[in-house]
């Protein structure tokens, strides 16, 4: 009868090992988890993320009276990206002159920031 209790003891002590184990395992990939999330959403957010990008330029000369504000971009072109105020998205030359009085002009017109 004595080894029947040493078996269930052994057994026991198995099992026990066994969930130990199995809740280390589980606690470890919760944190690595927990860990990756945090480093993606970290990397991720710290670029704002453009929803519209200018691949092509338009060469016409535009009336600036219809733009209500404007954009900066480098990647993938140099480029403005002019907005109407019925949202159409225009994409031009910084480089030329009209395109540096419309943005003076919208800039202009901006409400002053209060501090």
């Amino acid at each position: 009868m004595g080894a029947d209790i040493r078996q269930f003891l052994f057994c026991l002590e198995t099992e026990a090992t066994a969930m130990k184990l199995h809740t280390a395992a589980i606690l470890l990939l919760f944190w690595l988890g927990v860990f990756t999330v945090h480093t993606v959403k970290g990397s991720a957010s710290s670029q704002p993320m453009r929803k519209f990008s200018c691949v092509k330029l338009s060469t016409k000369q535009w009336n600036i009276r219809n733009f209500v504000n404007y954009e900066k971009q480098q990647v993938p072109i140099d480029a403005i990206m002019f907005i109407t105020a019925g949202g159409i998205r225009i994409c031009v030359s910084p480089s030329q002159k009209w395109v540096q009085a419309a943005i003076k002009r919208i800039d202009e017109n901006r409400p002053a920031k209060r501090k």
